[in-house]
């Protein structure tokens, strides 16, 4: 690579391309907003994460080719000693040993690229601030000790199971990051269960989502959804029961992903729990709802009516509520969620084989072996369940009941 000069830098200008440095691996000229002025940049992997990383090392004509250069070798030497400087330079102005916030802001801050939601990554430093810093916060992380860790988790730790579960696997991170960067000698979090009271199982505190009865769902319907007002929440609502999808994933549904000509339904991966794309055949009756929402938005279907946003999971949770759904648990008012298990169980009822009932919930095939082999994801057999179950939910076609079962 040719060693860049002081006359092409000179001739740098906005939207010019960025210019190596030529001495330096990763160095180069990145153009500013004015011309013969660009900043350094140095871009590396980071010995710590294993991830790309640009460190900024001045601007330029201030910092010139060769103080630059001078600059990048260093950064490229302690890169070579297993140390990550911007890692360093967030260190410099805390003690020689960080207190158990500062690690963990430096970790999110590392972490935070790999999270595909930018809410979990929010969700992970809220823990901390809500429940970890007040008892821990100041505390350099060699003084922590499993009693310390143990206060913590300590209040929530039977009656917010899942909560706790993760604060203490989050401030399990920290500890091993300051481990490994030789702040503390040990993980406290290692040996924290023998200061706490037995948690119940994950089976014994399993609870489900409340289902109604399959055998309800048509007089359910029938009375909240058909000759009333159809406002938004109860379109989706409806349009969720048909199509037996999760919450998020017919909240986030835009026009581009349905094909009207073949009435099915393309929901990427990146909105799928299992991260795999999934294809839904729609019903006549799951058509005729979104026949009635176009023009209400152009990229969302199922739209806020008041300030046109993607509507929140609480718009159906409310709906359910005030419309006292009626659920299998006593007491218990019916989840969007659980009219997945409803379908699943009218499934079982109607002789529909396992593996088709599990592939139009999304449902993963665990066996690995099966998995790969078994890769068509059955769509024209599950059109025809998706409208015998349409016709079951909602008959307003004039078809009899389904006689043809699927076969096992």
């Amino acid at each position: 690579m040719a060693k860049l000069t002081e006359l092409k830098a000179r001739s740098i200008k906005p939207g010019s391309p960025v210019l190596p440095h030529g001495t330096v691996t990763g160095l180069s000229l990145h153009p500013s907003r004015s011309p013969g002025q660009g900043k350094w940049v140095l871009r590396f992997v980071s010995p710590v994460t294993g991830k790309r990383r640009n460190a900024g090392l001045g601007s330029y004509p201030e910092i010139g080719l060769a103080e630059a250069a001078k600059k990048g070798q260093q950064m490229r030497e302690k890169i070579s000693n297993g140390i990550d400087p911007l890692i360093e330079k967030a260190n410099i102005g805390c003690a020689s040993i960080p207190t158990f916030q500062q690690a963990a802001n430096l970790l999110h801050a590392e972490l935070l690229p790999s999270w595909k939601n930018a809410k979990h990554g929010q969700q992970w430093i809220n823990t901390m601030s809500q429940y970890a810093f007040e008892h821990i916060g100041n505390f350099p992380l060699d003084q922590i000790q499993p009693r310390h860790i143990a206060d913590v988790l300590r209040p929530i730790w039977l009656n917010k199971t899942e909560t706790a579960d993760r604060l203490k696997q989050r401030i399990h991170a920290v500890m091993a990051w300051g481990w490994a960067h030789e702040y503390c000698q040990s993980n406290p979090v290692d040996v924290v269960q023998h200061l706490l009271p037995q948690q119940m199982s994950k089976a014994q505190r399993t609870k489900h989502h409340p289902a109604m009865p399959w055998k309800e769902i048509p007089a359910f319907v029938s009375e909240h959804f058909h000759g009333h007002r159809q406002d938004v929440s109860r379109a989706m609502l409806e349009f969720l029961i048909l199509t037996a999808c999760r919450s998020g994933e017919v909240r986030g549904m835009v026009w581009s992903e349905v094909d009207f000509t073949n009435k099915t339904w393309t929901i990427p991966a990146a909105r799928m729990k299992a991260q795999m794309q999934h294809r839904v055949p729609l019903s006549e009756q799951a058509i005729k709802i979104l026949r009635k929402q176009e023009g209400k938005h152009p990229e969302l279907v199922f739209p806020s009516s008041r300030d046109q946003v993607e509507l929140s999971d609480m718009v159906l949770t409310s709906l359910l509520r005030r419309i006292k759904a009626k659920s299998d648990v006593a007491e218990r008012i019916a989840t969007a969620h659980g009219f997945r298990s409803s379908f699943r169980d009218w499934c079982s009822e109607h002789g529909y084989s396992h593996d088709l009932a599990e592939r139009s919930l999304a449902h993963m095939v665990k066996n690995k072996v099966e998995a790969a082999y078994h890769r068509t994801d059955l769509l024209e057999q599950r059109r025809t369940l998706m409208q015998a179950w349409g016709n079951f939910v909602a008959p307003i076609l004039e078809t009899s009941e389904p006689t043809a079962l699927a076969s096992s």
